[in-house]
């Protein structure tokens, strides 16, 4: 049975308060850098590759918020700055930042269309782009805010990650998933892999920290190894774990079999994505460029 589902309104709170990060983050080709150069006074620019390095520049929630893996190859320089910079800047000198942004897909640029009450948006952080107008979302505006305006872009944002739908757990749903199952973390980092390791563990209340953590692929195998899983050539069946694989063998997604139909899964590791219970075919389609590998305990 398909059921509803959404966060605690505290968990809505410290999204809101953490979704927009404390620095701002603008992303230019380095042909680009000549339009700002007058005005990158009180910032630092970065080449992109000593950014994506900086250990300053790669906590979760940065990661999540500006999406990096979704900036553009295009994008070589990245100006970072303090709150209030953005607003010492001229009209069209801030319009061809923003657009840059969106040209090169960083992350808090989004269409005006899903917030039903648009007209309150700053004018000045709007952008029209192909016949649509954008809203840019940076710190400093977004303190300023109607705390309405903030929880609906937050709602809005957080549905376009992962339906706020699910699936009733099964009543074969091991105790130690039903206090996550179609539940949202507060913070950023936990998933699938993770999610996976703890709905396999035979000693959950030792294990319960590891479902928060942002685990990698390496780690991932070497735990279901040590808890003693070894891939089969069967379908899935109840306690298995279900590993999704690109063509070089590498590790992108996970999920839990609960009762040989139902997952117990995270699509990825924002806080927008809850701990779900779904189906075969959702994961199927959600995960069909990456070919599937069933791992079972060897008993």
């Amino acid at each position: 049975m398909v059921i509803k589902i959404q966060p605690t309104q505290q968990q809505l709170d410290h999204w809101i308060e953490k979704y927009v990060p404390e620095k701002d983050l603008f992303f230019l080709r380095e042909s680009d850098l000549s339009l700002f150069q007058k005005d990158v006074v009180g910032t630092l620019v970065f080449p992109r590759e000593e950014f994506f390095k900086h250990s300053s520049y790669n906590g979760i929630q940065m990661v999540n918020s500006y999406m990096y893996w979704m900036i553009s190859r295009d994008a070589e320089l990245v100006i970072v700055a303090q709150p209030e910079w953005i607003t010492s800047l001229s009209d069209v000198t801030r319009n061809a930042l923003f657009a840059l942004q969106y040209e090169l897909g960083r992350g808090l640029v989004g269409p005006l269309s899903l917030l039903p009450e648009h007209d309150s948006f700053p004018e000045d952080y709007i952008l029209e782009m192909n016949g649509e107008r954008l809203g840019v979302l940076q710190r400093a505006m977004w303190t300023k805010l109607p705390t309405s305006i903030k929880e609906e872009i937050t709602r809005k944002t957080a549905q376009q990650y992962d339906e706020w739908t699910s699936l009733q757990p099964p009543d074969s749903t091991p105790t130690h998933l039903s206090k996550y199952a179609n539940t949202f973390s507060t913070e950023p980092g936990a998933n699938c892999l993770a999610a996976t390791l703890f709905a396999i563990s035979s000693e959950p209340s030792l294990d319960e920290w590891i479902i928060h953590e942002w685990i990698h692929g390496d780690t991932f195998m070497r735990k279901l190894t040590l808890a003693s899983f070894k891939k089969v050539e069967d379908r899935f069946n109840a306690g298995d774990a279900v590993v999704w694989i690109d063509e070089n063998d590498n590790v992108q997604h996970a999920a839990y079999c609960i009762d040989g139909q139902l997952f117990f899964n995270k699509n990825g590791q924002t806080y927008f994505n809850p701990w779900k219970i779904v189906d075969w075919a959702e994961l199927e389609e959600e995960w069909k460029r990456f070919k599937p590998c069933v791992y079972r305990r060897d008993l």
